[in-house]
């Protein structure tokens, strides 16, 4: 008889428990801590200030910023979105910078321990048969077996090896003294290795502590004009969290001469060969006035607050007069240089109470020719200052409320003057005088100023970065080229002649794939030995 077995049922295997929050905590810190993730986040800092410098910063260059911006409306917008004008400022440049100083110190501290052990513990014991080690040699001495292992101690601690003398129960049976030599030397590439990567959380923590108690503002001050330490003198101004208007040393300077000189020929025509500016400077309110001279890299020091020159520039004297005469605007107007060369783009706004604005749209060129393509300049320097202008009649929009830049002209509500079908523009020479179309008055060109950017900045962290750098290259330089290395001696007395056999092995604790180094060490060690005892 038959017996219909039931069928099985086949259980689905279970997969792993879930972890729980704890155990998934444990998990995260030891992937954050990793030196991998460690790397990745390197990694990712770097590639996250990669925009810091394709987008002008306005931190940095306010005016560079502005005029990107410009001539990119349409990225500017995006860019604008993703804090990429603020890239160092922004919360996921700062997320990433505070991960990698959590992975770093993660990393960094379980690591000071397990090296501190090391530093205590003895060389490992010889293994049984040195002669199977990847580096070995045998020699012969003429000597007793103590007096040659007490001579290999000393040539091993003359090569800088920690030694130690152990017992050679390993060795085979008759073949030892009993005694040998085990010996280690290369600690300092740890050390260096856990100083470099402490000397990035010292940089890390020095730029922290900049961008807390720093700040950071950029002016343009035209030649002949001045300008005092306070928040609403600057153009642009990024401070720290911790900052206060307090914190800004009560000084003021006038700049009276910037000069602008270059290579007049040669390879390297046009170049900059000299950016100085000679300023009158009060330290406190009341304070005698100073003589002084702030060039490029070497800036003006003020109570622990730096003034430094930026971009400089031209800016033409211009003088409009109304319908009767009467001047309406007479002031250097500060012009953005677009190129080498110095040809600058700048603007001109001139409201009326009972007549509509005037507003030029002006081109400063340095040394003005007539090209093929319209006026261009052909040196930075002053050759032939020639400006070229357009002008625009109507309403610049300054009564709406909205803040505008003053190096551009909205045109939304002006109309373009016209000479008969033509639109306005007229080149003038410095002296020279043009009147506008329709009656709207006159333009002359009076002169050239100079004009220049000062960046004055605190960094109240510079003192720890300039260690944090020091204690990374002096870290650096023992991880390259000091190496971790084991070296082991045995000796016995086999030999058919009665004298004592030296067996030298060694072993690199990391592989360089240079193993006759190593040989030439151990010959080394072998040789100092037989000098000694010859």
């Amino acid at each position: 008889m038959t017996q219909t077995l039931p069928p099985q049922q086949s259980e689905t295997p279970a997969g792993p428990p879930s972890m729980s929050p704890p155990e998934l905590a444990r998990w995260f810190w030891r992937q954050l801590t990793s030196m991998r993730v460690a790397l990745f986040l390197l990694f990712l800092l770097a590639l996250a200030a990669v925009p810091g410098s394709v987008v002008p910063q306005r931190e940095a260059n306010p005016l560079a910023a502005l005029d990107w911006a410009e001539r990119n409306p349409d990225l500017a917008t995006w860019a604008e979105r993703l804090g990429l004008f603020d890239v160092y400022s922004t919360p996921w440049f700062s997320a990433i910078y505070l991960l990698l100083m959590i992975s770093l110190v993660g990393c960094i501290i379980p690591r000071i321990g397990l090296h501190w052990r090391a530093l205590r513990a003895r060389p490992p014991a010889p293994p049984s048969r040195l002669t199977r080690m990847p580096a070995h040699l045998e020699r012969a001495v003429p000597a007793d077996p103590d007096v040659v292992l007490d001579a290999a101690e000393r040539a091993l601690r003359a090569r800088r090896f920690r030694v130690d003398r152990v017992d050679d129960q390993r060795a085979a049976a008759g073949t030892s003294t009993g005694v040998a030599l085990a010996a280690e030397r290369g600690y300092l590439k740890e050390t260096g290795n856990l100083m470099f990567h402490l000397a990035l959380v010292v940089v890390l923590v020095s730029v922290a502590a900049g961008g807390l108690f720093g700040y950071r503002g950029t002016v343009l001050v035209v030649e002949g004009d001045g300008f005092a330490n306070s928040p609403i003198q600057y153009d642009g101004l990024t401070a720290g969290a911790r900052f206060t208007a307090a914190d800004l040393p009560p000084f003021a300077l006038t700049v009276d001469e910037f000069v602008m000189e270059f290579e007049p020929d040669g390879p390297a025509m046009g170049s900059p060969s000299n950016f100085e500016a000679a300023v009158t400077l009060e330290r406190t309110p009341g304070a005698p006035p100073e003589q002084t001279t702030i060039r490029v890299n070497s800036p003006l020091e003020v109570d622990g607050t730096l003034v430094h020159l930026l971009n400089p520039g031209y800016a033409p004297q211009v003088t409009v007069r109304g319908p009767d005469g009467d001047v309406l605007f007479s002031q250097p107007v500060p012009f953005l240089p677009q190129d080498s060369s110095f040809t600058s783009t700048g603007v001109v706004k001139v409201p009326q109470a009972d007549l509509p604005d005037i507003g030029l749209q002006g081109i400063f060129l340095p040394t003005g020719v007539i090209a093929e393509n319209g006026p261009e300049s052909v040196f930075p320097g002053l050759g032939n200052p020639v400006l070229v202008l357009t002008a625009w009649q109507g309403d610049l929009g300054l009564d709406d409320g909205v803040a505008q830049s003053i190096y551009r002209l909205d045109t939304t509500d002006m109309t373009q003057l016209t000479t008969g079908d033509e639109p306005f523009r007229a080149a003038l020479d410095l002296g020279s005088s043009i009147e506008l179309p329709d009656g709207a008055g006159s333009v002359s060109f009076d002169g050239v100023s100079t004009w220049v950017n000062l960046q004055v900045s605190r960094n109240s962290g510079k003192e720890l970065a300039l260690l944090g750098a020091v204690l990374a290259i002096a870290g650096l330089l023992p991880t390259l080229f000091v190496r971790r290395r084991r070296c082991w001696v045995r000796v016995h007395t086999q030999h058919p002649d009665g004298a004592t056999v030296l067996t030298i092995a060694g072993l690199d604790r990391v592989y360089s794939g240079d193993a006759g180094e190593l040989d030439e060490e151990l010959a080394a060690v072998a040789a100092a030995v037989e000098e000694e005892l010859s």
